[in-house]
Order: C-alpha cells, then sequence, then structure tokens
C-alpha cells in the first residue's frame, strides 16, 4: 500500500526522481556537447515509448539508429523529431525483430557504416493474442522480444566494448522489461515450452519474454564484468504506458478496467523516463545486472534474481543460435 500510494503520489525516491518524472526532466543534466556525439540503437522506436526516448536522446545529443520493420512509420518518427530538433542525426534501418536473418543483415549493415556505438536500448515489444510463430518456427512474442534482443545484443556487443574502451565513454544496455514477470511460475518457465507451445496464453507468454529480459541482463552484467569490459547492462520496467501494447491487451482487460486503469497509466513522456535515465544518467555508472522502476532501482522478483536460472537460460539460447541460425 506505501509503494502504491508513492507511485499515486510520484513521490522522488533516492535518485531524485520518481513515478511523475518524465523523459525530459530526467536527461535535463545530460546535454552532450562532445567533440563527437554519442550513437544509440533503439529498437521499437516508431511508435510510443521508443519514440518518446529517441525524441529526448536526439535532443540529448544522441546520434540516433531506429532499426524498423516499418520504414514509412520510421521516417514519419524521423520526420517529427527533427521538426523538434533539427540538427538530430537520426539514420533508419530496416530489420524484423522476430527473424535471425533479418537481424544478421541489420547487424552487418549498421558495422559496415564504421560508427561507434554507445547505447543499445532493446525496447520493442510484441503481444500476440493468439499463437504465431515466426518465419524461424519459434512462438512469434518470445522470437521477437527476448531471442530477437538477445542476438542482436550478442552481435553488437564487440562494437560497443570497443568502442568504450577507444573513448572512454561507458557503454550502456538496456532491456526493456515489465513488472508482469512477476506473474510467472518457476514451473511455467520451461525453454523448449516457450518456443513451441502447446497451450498458449497470449498474457503468460508476454510476461515469460519479460522475465527473460531481466534474466538476460542478469548474465551479461557478470560476463562483462568478468571481462572488465566498461559496458553495463540493466532492465528496466516503464510503468503501465497507453501504448499500442495496451491497446493489444484487451482480450484480457475489458473496456470498463481498463476506463479504471487509464486513471493509473503514465504518459508515454513519463514511460520513456526511466530508459532515459538508466541510458544517460551519472548516477547509475557503477549499476550493472540491476532492476529499474520510475527511475529507481527497484525489486524484481525471486525468479528473475536466480543465477542458475538466468545461467540455464543463456546457456539454452546460445545453443539454439549456435546450432540452427547463426554463430555469433
Amino acid at each position: 500500500m506505501k509503494a502504491t500510494l508513492k507511485y499515486l503520489a510520484g513521490i522522488a525516491g533516492p535518485s531524485g526522481y520518481g513515478s511523475k518524472s518524465t523523459a525530459e526532466q530526467v536527461t535535463q543534466d545530460c546535454l552532450l556537447s562532445r567533440p563527437s556525439p554519442l550513437t544509440a540503437i533503439i529498437t521499437g522506436a516508431t511508435s510510443g515509448i521508443g519514440a518518446e526516448t529517441a525524441k529526448v536522446l536526439a535532443k540529448r545529443g544522441v546520434r540516433i539508429i531506429i532499426p524498423a520493420r516499418d520504414l514509412k512509420k520510421a521516417t514519419k518518427v524521423k520526420e517529427n523529431i527533427q521538426k523538434e530538433c533539427p540538427n538530430a542525426e537520426i539514420i533508419l534501418l530496416e530489420i524484423d525483430l522476430s527473424s535471425f536473418a533479418s537481424i544478421q543483415r541489420f547487424c552487418s549493415e549498421f558495422l559496415s557504416l564504421g560508427l561507434p556505438l554507445h547505447i543499445l536500448i532493446n525496447n520493442a515489444g510484441k503481444y500476440s493474442q493468439k499463437l504465431e510463430f515466426s518465419e524461424d518456427k519459434i512462438e512469434m512474442s518470445f522470437a521477437t522480444n527476448y531471442l530477437g534482443h538477445f542476438l542482436l545484443t550478442e552481435m553488437l556487443l564487440g562494437k560497443m566494448i570497443e568502442t568504450a574502451s577507444e573513448t572512454g565513454i561507458q557503454g550502456r544496455i538496456v532491456n526493456v522489461s515489465s513488472v508482469i514477470h512477476n506473474w510467472v511460475k518457476r514451473e511455467n518457465f520451461c525453454f523448449n515450452k516457450m518456443l513451441n507451445p502447446k497451450s498458449y496464453n497470449g498474457t503468460l507468454a508476454y510476461a515469460q519474454t519479460k522475465l527473460a529480459n531481466i534474466l538476460h541482463a542478469k548474465e551479461l552484467a557478470k560476463q562483462l564484468e568478468a571481462r572488465k569490459a566498461n559496458v553495463t547492462i540493466n532492465s528496466v520496467h516503464p510503468g503501465i504506458v497507453k501504448t499500442g501494447i495496451i491497446r493489444d491487451h484487451k482480450g484480457f482487460i475489458t473496456d470498463s478496467l481498463y476506463f479504471m486503469a487509464s486513471k493509473l497509466l503514465k504518459s508515454t513522456s513519463q514511460g520513456a523516463a526511466t530508459t532515459c535515465y538508466v541510458a544517460l544518467s551519472g548516477q547509475v555508472a557503477k549499476a550493472s545486472g540491476r532492476y529499474f522502476a520510475d527511475c529507481n532501482e527497484s525489486h524484481c522478483s525471486a525468479l528473475a534474481n536466480d543465477e542458475i536460472e538466468a545461467r540455464n537460460l543463456w546457456n539454452q539460447t546460445r545453443a539454439l543460435i549456435h546450432k540452427q541460425f547463426v554463430q555469433p
């Protein structure tokens, strides 16, 4: 109850920010007047939180790479950002995060540009009411939200480590997760069943991907520390925001419940705040493998904190990618 009241009131936490803070506010001290700009890749930046994140980071002098399946939508986002920030440098590249082949093509195309990479924001999210499969014959939300971002991160990690080493600027990876990860029970979290479920519940499938995002960050953080790489990775819960994902959830949120819940929903700018804070703020320079909500470090579920579960998921994912698709 205390946490709920704090959320509703927007009371600031140790960081000085809270649930009512906006992306503009949490980055106002992160104006970047560098000889060369930071470069950020932001998935899912054609709408909602991702588009807001791209806009705010562009205002702070960051070069933005938008991977998009729909380049027409991405072009509109680029135009809207440049109306507010005419000097913003925004590059659009095609990707389908549910396709391993498409991710490989995107990474090859990005790396061929010869640009540095300081920030990777794994923001894109897919919710499927009905059971769908990717071209790789994997359940669609798991393929997009988790496996796609895992492979993208693996293929770009070398560039991020190299950039951090050459520039002395810490690299940051942000996995956008959700509080809904708390709904997943250990007995329901089975790698093979998530790849090809026999029975399907869209809400559970989505929650499982958000849990996997946190476990990915936990395990990769350990590996980066062991390598003494100047790159961090953290997970964030953006809050419940009125976005396309929410519209897709009408199968389990009725119109009346949605009306009541809407009073608790964040604006898009408030929803993007935690992602922008973790991507840019100097306050989180020493944080890696952590989970943030409302621009403050928060608690995730016991399962999300399980190091053995994180390592097992990592091993199973690497084996799948190595055996069937690519060798990152």
